[in-house]
């Protein structure tokens, strides 16, 4: 029976230890970003906490209610890009 337990607390550490790291994978990816594509200027921009903060800035100024910016229609992402390269 102490072996059991010994080999249990082996196998509840393992899966500690890997779900950490799975988490922490997931958590390096998500604070790099994703990239969105701006057809009008041929480039991508990094959705990261900078352009979040752009993005926000905008929707403020334009008076337009927080929408992912892969959801916006075609119109309203081209409007924001021109606006966004217009920043210094």
């Amino acid at each position: 029976m102490r072996r059991f337990s010994q080999h249990l607390a082996s196998a509840v550490l393992g899966l500690a230890l890997l779900s950490s790291a799975i988490v922490t994978g997931c958590a390096a990816r998500v604070g790099v970003g994703y990239r969105v594509y701006d057809p009008g200027y041929s480039d991508y921009h990094v959705w990261d906490a900078n352009e979040a903060g752009y993005y926000s800035r905008w929707e403020g100024e334009t008076h337009r209610g927080h929408v992912d910016i892969r959801k916006r229609p075609a119109a309203d992402q081209k409007e924001y890009f021109t606006w966004r390269h217009n920043q210094h």
